[in-house]
């Protein structure tokens, strides 16, 4: 309740909007989209303290070292570490104790314009089962929220169509820094 109060408060006075589509009900991953300022992990713990969304989110190791790692625990934060990439999936689920909650995730990774976007959303979701729901942040139009909820089909090219087809006309909290949604194993598809 207390979060809650604190994102209505935010939302209040924040020059940007919340605009969320109708969202289900039930454990997700939720991507957030484009990442270009820290800024990003305000909107996103503002948007689902908000809508109630029990979540956690994954962050790099570095972000729970010293007296930053209990905050970030607190706020819902998964540490992983990005040294060993194919290691994540099972870093992520091994600290998923609860199936009711939902996992925030940024795959570009970082925030600055990179040149794919981190497939562990992708292989998260389809291991789980679990559907992704399209958060964003468009600076064009000062609106943040969630958008549509997407089940994967497992084919990388055609779910990232419809991604890309969405984030097309997003832009970030820093526009420049912003770039196309495009997964490294879409070249390996068969």
């Amino acid at each position: 309740m207390i979060r809650e109060r604190i994102a209505n408060t935010y939302w209040r006075f924040s020059r940007w909007n919340l605009r969320n589509e109708p969202q289900p009900i039930g454990p997700r991953i939720i991507v957030g989209a484009p990442h270009t300022s820290n800024w990003d992990f305000v909107f996103m713990l503002a948007i689902c303290w908000q809508g109630r969304i029990a979540m956690r989110w994954i962050g790099k190791h570095t972000l729970f070292t010293g007296w930053r790692g209990p905050i970030m625990r607190a706020l819902g934060g998964i540490s992983v570490d990005r040294g060993n990439p194919g290691d994540i999936i099972t870093q992520v689920l091994s600290q998923q104790r609860d199936e009711s909650i939902s996992i925030v995730i940024t795959p570009e990774g970082t925030r600055g314009a990179g040149r794919n976007w981190k497939s562990g959303f992708y292989r998260l979701a389809l291991e789980a089962k679990l559907p992704v729901t399209l958060a964003y942040v468009d600076r064009n139009t000062m609106t943040t929220g969630l958008g549509p909820t997407i089940t994967l089909t497992g084919d990388p090219v055609a779910d990232m169509d419809v991604i890309r087809g969405y984030y097309a006309d997003k832009a970030g909290f820093h526009p420049a820094l912003s770039g196309v949604p495009r997964l490294s194993i879409e070249g390996r598809a068969s």
